[in-house]
Protein backbone atom coordinates (compact mmCIF):
# COMPACT_ATOMS: atom_id res chain seq x y z
CA UNK A 1 0.00 0.00 0.00
CA UNK A 2 1.38 3.47 -0.86
CA UNK A 3 2.46 5.45 2.17
CA UNK A 4 0.11 8.25 3.09
CA UNK A 5 -0.10 10.48 6.13
CA UNK A 6 -3.72 11.52 6.50
CA UNK A 7 -4.23 14.87 8.13
CA UNK A 8 -2.77 18.32 8.33
CA UNK A 9 0.81 17.15 8.02
CA UNK A 10 0.22 15.21 4.79
CA UNK A 11 3.31 15.54 2.58
CA UNK A 12 0.99 16.34 -0.33
CA UNK A 13 -0.56 19.35 1.37
CA UNK A 14 0.74 22.63 -0.03
CA UNK A 15 -1.63 25.23 1.42
CA UNK A 16 -0.01 27.07 4.29
CA UNK A 17 -3.30 27.72 6.03
CA UNK A 18 -6.94 26.82 5.77
CA UNK A 19 -9.11 29.89 5.50
CA UNK A 20 -12.62 28.47 5.81
CA UNK A 21 -14.25 25.05 5.42
CA UNK A 22 -15.78 26.31 2.17
CA UNK A 23 -12.39 27.16 0.72
CA UNK A 24 -10.92 23.88 1.96
CA UNK A 25 -13.54 21.91 0.04
CA UNK A 26 -12.94 23.99 -3.08
CA UNK A 27 -9.19 23.31 -2.81
CA UNK A 28 -9.99 19.60 -2.55
CA UNK A 29 -12.24 19.61 -5.61
CA UNK A 30 -9.69 21.55 -7.65
CA UNK A 31 -6.68 19.51 -6.49
CA UNK A 32 -4.98 22.57 -4.98
CA UNK A 33 -3.30 20.88 -2.02
CA UNK A 34 -5.64 21.47 0.94
CA UNK A 35 -3.89 21.68 4.30
CA UNK A 36 -6.03 18.85 5.67
CA UNK A 37 -8.71 16.47 4.47
CA UNK A 38 -12.17 17.93 4.11
CA UNK A 39 -14.79 15.93 6.00
CA UNK A 40 -18.50 15.32 6.31
CA UNK A 41 -20.55 13.06 8.58
CA UNK A 42 -23.96 11.84 7.44
CA UNK A 43 -26.23 11.20 10.40
CA UNK A 44 -29.43 9.17 10.20
CA UNK A 45 -32.10 9.69 12.87
CA UNK A 46 -31.37 6.14 14.07
CA UNK A 47 -27.96 7.27 15.30
CA UNK A 48 -29.14 10.61 16.67
CA UNK A 49 -31.72 8.87 18.86
CA UNK A 50 -29.43 6.09 20.13
CA UNK A 51 -26.13 7.89 20.54
CA UNK A 52 -26.78 11.60 21.25
CA UNK A 53 -23.72 12.03 23.48
CA UNK A 54 -21.39 10.25 21.09
CA UNK A 55 -22.78 12.31 18.23
CA UNK A 56 -22.22 15.53 20.16
CA UNK A 57 -18.59 14.54 20.68
CA UNK A 58 -18.13 13.70 17.00
CA UNK A 59 -19.56 17.00 15.84
CA UNK A 60 -17.52 18.92 18.42
CA UNK A 61 -14.19 17.24 17.66
CA UNK A 62 -14.63 16.90 13.88
CA UNK A 63 -16.99 19.63 12.66
CA UNK A 64 -18.19 19.09 9.11
CA UNK A 65 -16.85 21.20 6.27
CA UNK A 66 -19.92 20.52 4.12
CA UNK A 67 -23.56 21.21 4.94
CA UNK A 68 -26.86 20.69 3.16
CA UNK A 69 -29.14 23.71 3.17
CA UNK A 70 -32.73 23.37 4.39
CA UNK A 71 -35.38 23.66 1.69
CA UNK A 72 -36.68 27.20 1.96
CA UNK A 73 -39.94 27.41 0.00
CA UNK A 74 -42.51 30.18 -0.06
CA UNK A 75 -45.25 27.58 -0.53
CA UNK A 76 -45.85 24.49 1.66
CA UNK A 77 -44.48 21.25 0.22
CA UNK A 78 -47.15 18.57 0.31
CA UNK A 79 -46.77 15.12 1.84
CA UNK A 80 -47.94 13.30 4.93
CA UNK A 81 -46.26 11.47 7.78
CA UNK A 82 -42.66 11.21 8.93
CA UNK A 83 -40.27 9.54 6.51
CA UNK A 84 -38.13 8.19 9.37
CA UNK A 85 -40.92 6.83 11.59
CA UNK A 86 -42.46 3.36 11.57
CA UNK A 87 -45.58 3.35 9.40
CA UNK A 88 -46.49 4.90 6.09
CA UNK A 89 -45.23 8.12 4.58
CA UNK A 90 -46.50 9.93 1.48
CA UNK A 91 -43.95 12.11 -0.28
CA UNK A 92 -44.53 15.29 -2.28
CA UNK A 93 -45.08 13.26 -5.46
CA UNK A 94 -47.83 11.19 -3.86
CA UNK A 95 -45.71 8.03 -3.57
CA UNK A 96 -46.39 5.91 -0.48
CA UNK A 97 -43.53 4.40 1.53
CA UNK A 98 -43.76 1.72 4.22
CA UNK A 99 -41.19 1.91 7.00
CA UNK A 100 -40.60 -0.99 9.40
CA UNK A 101 -37.64 0.45 11.34
CA UNK A 102 -37.53 3.66 13.35
CA UNK A 103 -34.90 6.13 12.23
CA UNK A 104 -34.55 4.94 8.63
CA UNK A 105 -36.43 5.43 5.36
CA UNK A 106 -38.84 2.76 4.14
CA UNK A 107 -39.62 1.26 0.73
CA UNK A 108 -42.04 2.54 -1.88
CA UNK A 109 -45.30 0.61 -2.00
CA UNK A 110 -48.50 0.83 -4.02
CA UNK A 111 -47.14 1.98 -7.41
CA UNK A 112 -49.01 4.95 -8.85
CA UNK A 113 -48.35 4.05 -12.49
CA UNK A 114 -49.89 0.83 -13.77
CA UNK A 115 -49.13 1.61 -17.40
CA UNK A 116 -46.88 4.28 -18.93
CA UNK A 117 -49.64 5.09 -21.38
CA UNK A 118 -51.54 6.78 -18.54
CA UNK A 119 -49.49 9.09 -16.29
CA UNK A 120 -52.02 11.94 -16.23
CA UNK A 121 -52.58 11.43 -12.49
CA UNK A 122 -48.89 11.72 -11.55
CA UNK A 123 -48.40 14.89 -9.55
CA UNK A 124 -45.24 16.92 -10.12
CA UNK A 125 -44.55 18.89 -6.89
CA UNK A 126 -44.23 22.34 -8.42
CA UNK A 127 -44.30 23.94 -4.97
CA UNK A 128 -40.67 22.79 -4.72
CA UNK A 129 -39.91 25.37 -7.40
CA UNK A 130 -41.08 28.23 -5.18
CA UNK A 131 -37.73 28.51 -3.43
CA UNK A 132 -37.06 31.55 -1.26
CA UNK A 133 -33.80 32.90 -2.65
CA UNK A 134 -33.46 35.53 0.07
CA UNK A 135 -33.53 32.94 2.85
CA UNK A 136 -31.11 30.77 0.91
CA UNK A 137 -28.74 33.70 0.44
CA UNK A 138 -28.90 34.51 4.14
CA UNK A 139 -28.10 30.93 5.07
CA UNK A 140 -25.12 30.77 2.71
CA UNK A 141 -23.71 34.13 3.79
CA UNK A 142 -23.99 33.21 7.47
CA UNK A 143 -22.14 29.91 7.04
CA UNK A 144 -18.46 29.37 6.35
CA UNK A 145 -19.14 25.79 5.26
CA UNK A 146 -19.45 24.50 1.72
CA UNK A 147 -23.20 24.47 1.03
CA UNK A 148 -25.02 21.83 -1.00
CA UNK A 149 -28.30 22.71 -2.69
CA UNK A 150 -31.56 21.68 -1.07
CA UNK A 151 -32.67 19.50 -3.95
CA UNK A 152 -31.45 16.17 -5.27
CA UNK A 153 -32.89 14.89 -8.58
CA UNK A 154 -33.10 11.11 -8.80
CA UNK A 155 -34.71 10.14 -12.12
CA UNK A 156 -34.08 6.37 -11.98
CA UNK A 157 -35.30 6.06 -8.42
CA UNK A 158 -38.31 8.31 -9.03
CA UNK A 159 -39.36 5.98 -11.84
CA UNK A 160 -39.07 3.10 -9.36
CA UNK A 161 -41.13 4.91 -6.74
CA UNK A 162 -43.87 5.60 -9.28
CA UNK A 163 -43.93 2.26 -11.07
CA UNK A 164 -42.44 -0.19 -8.55
CA UNK A 165 -38.91 -1.63 -8.91
CA UNK A 166 -39.90 -5.00 -10.38
CA UNK A 167 -42.21 -3.42 -12.95
CA UNK A 168 -39.62 -0.84 -13.94
CA UNK A 169 -36.86 -3.37 -14.52
CA UNK A 170 -39.17 -5.25 -16.86
CA UNK A 171 -40.09 -1.99 -18.59
CA UNK A 172 -36.42 -1.10 -19.09
CA UNK A 173 -35.73 -4.40 -20.83
CA UNK A 174 -37.62 -2.89 -23.76
CA UNK A 175 -38.40 0.80 -23.04
CA UNK A 176 -41.66 1.94 -24.55
CA UNK A 177 -42.11 5.30 -26.23
CA UNK A 178 -44.47 6.27 -23.39
CA UNK A 179 -41.82 5.49 -20.74
CA UNK A 180 -39.23 7.54 -22.61
CA UNK A 181 -41.68 10.43 -22.98
CA UNK A 182 -42.43 10.40 -19.25
CA UNK A 183 -38.71 10.33 -18.45
CA UNK A 184 -38.30 13.41 -20.65
CA UNK A 185 -41.06 15.18 -18.67
CA UNK A 186 -39.43 14.17 -15.41
CA UNK A 187 -36.06 15.40 -16.60
CA UNK A 188 -37.53 18.73 -17.67
CA UNK A 189 -38.93 19.22 -14.17
CA UNK A 190 -35.57 18.42 -12.57
CA UNK A 191 -33.77 20.77 -14.97
CA UNK A 192 -36.16 23.57 -14.05
CA UNK A 193 -35.57 22.93 -10.36
CA UNK A 194 -31.79 22.76 -10.70
CA UNK A 195 -31.65 25.97 -12.72
CA UNK A 196 -33.47 27.77 -9.92
CA UNK A 197 -31.02 26.47 -7.33
CA UNK A 198 -28.08 27.28 -9.61
CA UNK A 199 -29.11 30.93 -9.45
CA UNK A 200 -28.75 30.96 -5.65
CA UNK A 201 -25.60 31.29 -3.54
CA UNK A 202 -25.12 27.58 -2.81
CA UNK A 203 -21.75 26.09 -3.69
CA UNK A 204 -22.86 22.87 -5.37
CA UNK A 205 -25.80 21.13 -6.98
CA UNK A 206 -26.50 17.51 -6.06
CA UNK A 207 -28.21 14.58 -7.70
CA UNK A 208 -28.36 10.85 -7.04
CA UNK A 209 -29.50 7.41 -8.14
CA UNK A 210 -28.48 4.05 -6.67
CA UNK A 211 -27.23 2.15 -9.71
CA UNK A 212 -25.37 -0.84 -8.34
CA UNK A 213 -25.95 -4.18 -6.74
CA UNK A 214 -23.13 -5.63 -4.66
CA UNK A 215 -21.30 -6.86 -7.76
CA UNK A 216 -22.60 -5.12 -10.86
CA UNK A 217 -24.79 -2.43 -12.36
CA UNK A 218 -28.52 -2.98 -12.04
CA UNK A 219 -28.95 -2.40 -15.77
CA UNK A 220 -26.73 -2.89 -18.81
CA UNK A 221 -24.14 -0.09 -19.15
CA UNK A 222 -25.37 0.52 -22.71
CA UNK A 223 -28.90 1.22 -21.46
CA UNK A 224 -27.53 3.50 -18.72
CA UNK A 225 -25.57 5.47 -21.31
CA UNK A 226 -28.51 5.74 -23.67
CA UNK A 227 -31.23 6.81 -21.22
CA UNK A 228 -29.61 8.29 -18.14
CA UNK A 229 -26.11 9.56 -18.89
CA UNK A 230 -27.49 12.49 -20.97
CA UNK A 231 -29.65 13.53 -18.01
CA UNK A 232 -26.71 13.63 -15.63
CA UNK A 233 -24.63 15.48 -18.23
CA UNK A 234 -27.31 18.18 -18.26
CA UNK A 235 -27.26 18.43 -14.46
CA UNK A 236 -23.47 18.85 -14.42
CA UNK A 237 -23.63 21.42 -17.21
CA UNK A 238 -26.20 23.48 -15.33
CA UNK A 239 -23.94 23.53 -12.30
CA UNK A 240 -20.84 24.51 -14.22
CA UNK A 241 -22.62 27.14 -16.31
CA UNK A 242 -23.49 28.92 -13.06
CA UNK A 243 -20.09 28.53 -11.41
CA UNK A 244 -21.19 25.68 -9.13
CA UNK A 245 -19.77 22.23 -8.51
CA UNK A 246 -21.69 19.00 -9.22
CA UNK A 247 -21.96 16.25 -6.57
CA UNK A 248 -23.51 12.80 -7.13
CA UNK A 249 -24.38 9.87 -4.85
CA UNK A 250 -24.81 6.30 -6.08
CA UNK A 251 -24.74 3.11 -4.00
CA UNK A 252 -23.46 -0.26 -5.13
CA UNK A 253 -20.96 -1.44 -7.71
CA UNK A 254 -20.83 1.25 -10.39
CA UNK A 255 -17.25 0.95 -11.67
CA UNK A 256 -18.44 0.49 -15.26
CA UNK A 257 -19.91 3.99 -15.46
CA UNK A 258 -17.35 5.98 -13.48
CA UNK A 259 -15.44 6.78 -16.72
CA UNK A 260 -18.71 8.22 -18.05
CA UNK A 261 -19.14 10.37 -14.95
CA UNK A 262 -15.61 11.64 -15.39
CA UNK A 263 -16.34 12.33 -19.06
CA UNK A 264 -19.30 14.57 -18.19
CA UNK A 265 -17.01 16.35 -15.69
CA UNK A 266 -18.69 15.37 -12.43
CA UNK A 267 -16.78 16.98 -9.56
CA UNK A 268 -17.48 14.67 -6.63
CA UNK A 269 -18.85 11.13 -6.33
CA UNK A 270 -20.20 9.52 -3.16
CA UNK A 271 -20.14 5.75 -3.63
CA UNK A 272 -19.49 2.46 -1.84
CA UNK A 273 -15.83 2.27 -2.76
CA UNK A 274 -15.11 -0.85 -0.72
CA UNK A 275 -17.44 -3.08 -2.73
CA UNK A 276 -15.66 -1.91 -5.91
CA UNK A 277 -12.11 -2.19 -4.57
CA UNK A 278 -10.45 0.86 -3.05
CA UNK A 279 -7.04 0.36 -4.60
CA UNK A 280 -8.43 -0.50 -8.03
CA UNK A 281 -10.57 2.65 -8.05
CA UNK A 282 -7.58 4.69 -7.01
CA UNK A 283 -5.37 3.15 -9.68
CA UNK A 284 -7.89 3.89 -12.41
CA UNK A 285 -9.52 7.14 -11.37
CA UNK A 286 -7.55 9.05 -8.70
CA UNK A 287 -7.01 12.63 -9.78
CA UNK A 288 -9.92 12.49 -12.26
CA UNK A 289 -12.68 13.39 -9.79
CA UNK A 290 -13.10 13.73 -6.04
CA UNK A 291 -14.06 10.63 -4.08
CA UNK A 292 -16.58 11.93 -1.53
CA UNK A 293 -16.16 9.00 0.90
CA UNK A 294 -17.47 6.60 1.84
CA UNK A 295 -16.17 4.29 4.53
CA UNK A 296 -17.75 0.82 4.29
CA UNK A 297 -21.01 0.72 6.30
CA UNK A 298 -21.77 -2.90 5.50
CA UNK A 299 -18.88 -4.59 7.33
CA UNK A 300 -16.37 -2.12 8.76
CA UNK A 301 -18.52 0.38 10.64
CA UNK A 302 -20.61 -2.27 12.43
CA UNK A 303 -17.95 -4.99 12.94
CA UNK A 304 -14.37 -3.76 12.64
CA UNK A 305 -11.99 -2.81 15.41
CA UNK A 306 -10.91 0.81 15.71
CA UNK A 307 -7.46 -0.22 14.47
CA UNK A 308 -9.01 -1.74 11.36
CA UNK A 309 -10.99 1.45 10.83
CA UNK A 310 -7.80 3.52 10.99
CA UNK A 311 -6.17 1.19 8.47
CA UNK A 312 -9.17 1.57 6.15
CA UNK A 313 -8.89 5.36 6.38
CA UNK A 314 -5.23 5.16 5.40
CA UNK A 315 -6.09 2.91 2.45
CA UNK A 316 -8.64 5.43 1.21
CA UNK A 317 -6.24 8.33 1.55
CA UNK A 318 -3.46 6.48 -0.25
CA UNK A 319 -5.79 5.44 -3.05
CA UNK A 320 -7.60 8.71 -3.71
CA UNK A 321 -5.70 11.74 -2.39
CA UNK A 322 -3.72 13.54 -5.09
CA UNK A 323 -3.24 17.05 -3.68
CA UNK A 324 -7.01 16.81 -3.16
CA UNK A 325 -9.60 14.51 -4.62
CA UNK A 326 -10.68 12.85 -1.38
CA UNK A 327 -13.29 13.93 1.18
CA UNK A 328 -13.42 11.98 4.43
CA UNK A 329 -17.08 10.97 4.65
CA UNK A 330 -19.03 8.20 6.29
CA UNK A 331 -22.60 7.51 7.36
CA UNK A 332 -23.60 7.06 11.00
CA UNK A 333 -26.61 4.82 10.52
CA UNK A 334 -28.11 1.51 11.60
CA UNK A 335 -25.53 -0.88 13.05
CA UNK A 336 -22.59 1.53 13.00
CA UNK A 337 -20.51 1.54 16.18
CA UNK A 338 -19.96 5.11 17.37
CA UNK A 339 -16.35 4.38 18.33
CA UNK A 340 -15.69 3.31 14.75
CA UNK A 341 -17.16 6.46 13.30
CA UNK A 342 -14.96 8.46 15.69
CA UNK A 343 -11.87 6.38 14.81
CA UNK A 344 -12.38 7.08 11.10
CA UNK A 345 -12.43 10.84 11.49
CA UNK A 346 -9.58 10.74 14.00
CA UNK A 347 -7.44 8.83 11.50
CA UNK A 348 -8.38 11.24 8.71
CA UNK A 349 -7.35 14.13 10.95
CA UNK A 350 -3.94 12.55 11.54
CA UNK A 351 -4.77 11.31 15.04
Amino acid sequence: MPSFRVGIDSPDARSSAVTTPRELVKQTLEFRGPARLARQLWVLPWAAKRYPQELDRLERDFPADITAIPVFCSEPVLGGGNAHSVGTFVDAWGCTFLNLQEGTIGQAKQPLVTDWSDTSHVRFPRERLAIDKEQIAEFCRNSDRFVLAGTCPRPFERLQFLRGPENLYLDLSRPSAELVQFLERLHAFYVEELRLWAETEVDALTFMDDWGSQRSLLVAPELWRELFKPLYADYVSIAHEHGKYAFMHSDGYITDVIPDLIEIELDALNSQVFCMGVEELGRRFAGELTFWGELDRQQLLPRATTAEIAEAALRMGAAFHRDGGFIAQCEFGPGARPENVYAFFAACAGG
